[in-house]
């Protein structure tokens, strides 16, 4: 029984990996059967996958014979509920209708099917908000204040949730379907044909001369992957098993390991060419192309690693780490420039699809289709293909994943519009934002990081731009700027503690503590917690958003550039030398005045400030390396 659920659930992942790329490369089916039926699908993948929250092998027999019936309940429920939906798909169309007696029972029971198996993935922090709003919607007459509304009886959530088309199976699994699913097919795939060894590669011969080494390369390896996969864990996964145990061989702390690997995993998807599969969903939520979001992002995203690559520098002199020995170092061979083409070949695919006006989703298609004719040179690829088949099966699981939690996402949007609370909470918004756009902001950020904790980044994203999106697009911040804000907190949430997702597992690959971990992740990314606000209040950084003046653009960026020094700086505690706690405090101040210009003269001062700090440090340094030289002379005498 178990090995025909295995392969039960390796078939419907197949076949819902093999359904992502035909729709995108040949159009979608009808959504009133299609989105059901994929919700469906994903539904038995994940039931089966993950059985319960612990591993049933350890519970008695009792629990086992539970478990097994519980989920067959379950399975016959989604089976029975997306029947009603396809078969009543017609009335459903036309808006008006009437369901029958036991509809609603299967509406609400099928939608706390999805709430249990978003559970089983990611926790009870979602689930909760999901009961959390149901009950809300179900009891909001006896709430006092702006949260009163008239209250809705279970029939007409069932009906706003499971059976309409801007409920579970609404826009956000629209656009799941028809946009997003296809970039992750892609990024498994990538994987698969080797375009990530081929990388870390690359990324270790071009750092190799710097003291960071492996942890440089691991920036470099985690940025380039991370763009096309768009999977911070994946990414933490498939680097740095390889990256992590050479940091540490190098003399760092396996929880600092840990951190540059988490750190530099989530920034891939802020930097273009690509970002993963959430840019091409604000593209399609914008109504802004994918090329002009890339442009926007390309300066912030450089600055972000700029800091990682500034931070880890000067944590390798702090620990007296030296670039690796020319013996050690990794020399590019023929070999290794042909099968740079695996990676470099899917990527040309995606930026050519889209310079010629075709669709996202045709780009990732494109990409898939050109990866697979390159994987041939891969000699492995060669010896087994079946390699594709088993990637294509596993990014199905993959999405299954990100269906359910997607219709979770759907659940509370729907009884957000029933009740109106999103209304309510971007009139608080703005009401805050009237007296202080900073703390609006500020407001925002924490949201991002509450709601995206514990979720993939694609899935966090979505909630918190359907949520907290309109609500400070009304304080006159352009569209594509929030859209930006709320998409790096999405991301950088797989950093924040408690529940830091990447740090969680980078942890026992570093063989280190997750929180410690955590800690280290979110102090190497301090700076793309600043960087957000940064281009709010500076648009020239967002590149095509406004009208580009060549003076301000330099203007900010030397101030950006000066600020990520300080902030690194006083992060580290060390610069050319150790910093005392006054100059850290100091350094720290006027990194962060630089980054976030709120009041007009005082980033000039910080400007001159720290260029004094930092001539400072240059004519100390080159006293301290004249007198270590002169002490060196005098030993050599006194030997002779």
């Amino acid at each position: 029984m178990a090995k025909f659920l295995y392969w039960m659930a390796a078939g419907l992942a197949l076949a819902l990996s093999v359904s992502s790329v035909y729709t995108a490369g040949f159009g979608l089916w009808d959504p009133m059967w299609h989105r059901p039926l994929v919700f469906g699908a994903a539904t038995i993948i994940v039931m089966i996958n993950h059985p319960w929250l612990t591993n049933s092998s350890t519970r008695g027999k009792f629990s086992s014979v539970a478990m097994v019936a519980l989920n067959a309940l379950m399975a016959l429920v989604i089976v029975f509920a997306v029947y009603r939906f396809i078969a009543l798909r017609s009335i459903l169309e036309e808006g008006i209708f009437v369901l029958a007696w036991y509809d609603w029972g299967v509406g609400i029971a099928s939608v706390l099917v999805a709430i249990e198996l978003t559970r089983r993935l990611f926790g009870l922090g979602l689930p909760i908000i999901c009961l959390v709003m149901m009950l809300y919607t179900w009891g909001g007459d006896i709430l006092p204040g702006f949260l009163n509304h008239a209250g809705y009886t279970l029939y007409a959530i069932a009906e706003s949730i499971w059976f309409s088309t801007t409920g579970l199976f609404g826009t956000p699994m629209g656009i799941l379907l028809s946009l997003v699913l296809v970039f992750i097919v892609f990024g498994a795939l990538l994987e698969a044909t080797g375009a990530g060894d081929v990388l870390l590669r690359f990324a270790f011969a071009a750092t190799g001369r710097f003291r960071g080494g492996p942890a440089h390369a691991a920036i470099g390896a985690s940025a380039l992957f991370g763009t096309m996969s768009g999977s911070t864990i994946g990414n933490v996964v498939g680097t740095g098993t390889f990256t992590i145990p050479i940091i540490k061989r190098r003399g760092f702390p396996g929880y600092f390991a840990g951190g540059v690997e988490s750190a530099a995993s989530v920034g891939g998807q802020l930097v273009p060419p690509v970002m993963g599969a959430a840019a091409f969903l604000m593209a399609d939520l914008t109504g802004t192309s994918y090329l002009a979001i890339a442009t926007a992002a390309l300066l912030p995203g450089l600055f972000y690693y700029a800091s990682l690559f500034t931070t880890v520098g000067f944590e390798a002199r702090r620990l007296n780490i030296m670039p690796i020995p020319d013996d050690e170092k990794v020399k590019l061979t023929i070999i290794d420039w042909q099968h740079s083409i695996l990676f470099f070949g899917p990527i040309v695919a995606v930026v050519v699809a889209l310079i010629e006006g075709r669709s996202p989703a045709f780009a990732g298609f494109s990409a898939i289709v050109v990866a697979v004719l390159l994987s041939v040179f891969n000699p492995e690829i060669r010896r087994d293909p079946m390699r594709l088949v088993r990637s294509l099966s596993k990014s199905g699981s993959s999405a299954a994943r990100v269906i359910i939690v997607v219709g979770a996402i759907g659940i509370i949007i729907a009884l957000m519009d029933l009740t109106g609370l999103g209304i309510a909470f971007a009139n608080a918004i703005v009401s805050l934002g009237n007296q202080s756009l900073f703390m609006a902001l500020c407001l925002t950020m924490l949201g991002c990081l509450i709601l995206g904790m514990g979720m993939p980044t694609l899935p966090a994203y979505l909630i918190i731009v359907l949520v907290l999106g309109p609500a400070v697009t009304l304080l006159g911040v352009p569209v594509l700027s929030i859209h930006l804000f709320v998409f790096y907190f999405g991301v950088l949430a797989n950093v924040t503690p408690p529940v830091a997702l990447a740090a969680y597992a980078a942890a026992p690959i570093a063989g280190a503590d997750p929180i410690r971990t955590g800690l280290a992740a979110a102090k190497l990314s301090l700076v793309g917690f600043i960087i957000p606000f940064s281009f709010i209040y500076e648009p020239q950084l967002l590149l095509g958003q406004v009208q580009f003046e060549l003076g301000a653009f330099l203007w900010i960026f030397a101030r950006l550039s000066l600020g990520i020094w300080m902030l690194a700086a006083a992060s580290v505690g060390y610069e050319f030398h150790k910093l005392s706690v006054i100059s850290r405090l100091t350094k720290f101040s006027i990194g962060i005045v630089l980054l976030i210009p709120i009041y007009g003269l005082l980033d000039i001062v910080a400007m001159g400030a720290g260029v004094m700090l930092l001539l400072y440090g240059a004519v100390i340094r080159r006293r301290s390396a004249s007198i270590s030289g002169e002490t060196e002379k005098k030993e050599v005498v006194s030997i002779k």
